[in-house]
């Protein structure tokens, strides 16, 4: 039997899912669920990179008529995955990113980890500024994981990046889309970052509808964002402002036990 993929836009916990039982707990008796079954994994990935809200169950038919109607979400909306939904997820690639800044405004750094297959295959670090914020070192590591990405998708249609802004997740994959419009203007006043902002919006438009970008929380024990937060505690401290691969080994307890940002 041949495999198939499931969405789910709107359910307990959202996502793709490789069966249909997993699938199922999220949407049974879910008001207003909205899932579909796809054949390949770059389908699904794409539809739900794409927030799809076409629904369907896996065999095709809408969902059930008798649930009441859902109010439209907010685009404000963004969700947040634990280790055990990121675990949920059909993933070849995850790239999770992480800033730190020591005092904040002050000495700023970013890092990055990716895994491959579920492991941990790479580390990177850098992007030191003597003179950042948070927000910037958060921002930095998120194009870089962005550039990462593109790159990885001459190889694969099964990436996500995770990150731990919500607010920087929303300003490159919602928001940046009316203020273009605007002109690069926002009601609120001035749009800080704005060039590396309209830099990063242009990536993720190329490569938006074949890449997840979503958010977890930091310090919660997801590992990729741990190893990422100390890469950019390592770069402040190494005052590293290339963006480097880190070059010392893979020890991953050894790393977790390094400063923590």
């Amino acid at each position: 039997m041949a495999t198939k993929y499931y969405v789910v836009w709107q359910g307990r916990e959202t996502g793709v899912f490789t069966d249909w039982a997993t699938c199922k707990k999220q949407i049974d008796r879910f008001a207003g669920a909205k899932y579909k079954s796809f054949k390949t994994q770059a389908e699904a990935n794409a539809a739900f990179g794409g927030s799809s809200t076409s629904a369907a169950t896996a065999g095709g038919a809408s969902s059930s008529p008798s649930a009441p109607a859902r109010k439209k979400s907010s685009a404000a909306t963004v969700k947040t995955y634990t280790a055990k939904d990121i675990a949920a997820l059909a993933l070849e690639i995850q790239i999770y990113t992480d800033g730190g800044c020591e005092p904040n405004p002050g000495k700023a750094g970013s890092g990055v980890a990716v895994y491959r297959q579920g492991q941990l295959s790479e580390l990177w670090y850098g992007l030191y500024n003597p003179n950042g914020t948070n927000n910037t070192a958060e921002l930095h590591a998120l194009h870089q994981a962005l550039v990462m990405a593109e790159t990885e998708l001459k190889q694969s249609d099964s990436i996500a990046i995770f990150c731990d802004s919500k607010y920087f997740n929303q300003c490159v994959t919602q928001w940046a889309v009316g203020w273009e419009k605007k002109g690069w203007k926002k009601p609120g006043g001035e749009i800080k970052n704005l060039e590396l902002i309209k830099t990063m919006f242009a990536l993720h438009q190329r490569i938006k509808g074949r890449i997840q970008v979503r958010h977890v929380n930091g310090h919660v024990g997801v590992e990729g964002n741990e190893l990422a937060d100390r890469m950019s505690i390592l770069a402040i401290g190494e005052k590293t402002v290339d963006f480097v691969r880190y070059r010392d080994g893979l020890d991953v307890k050894g790393i977790l036990a390094m400063r923590v940002g």
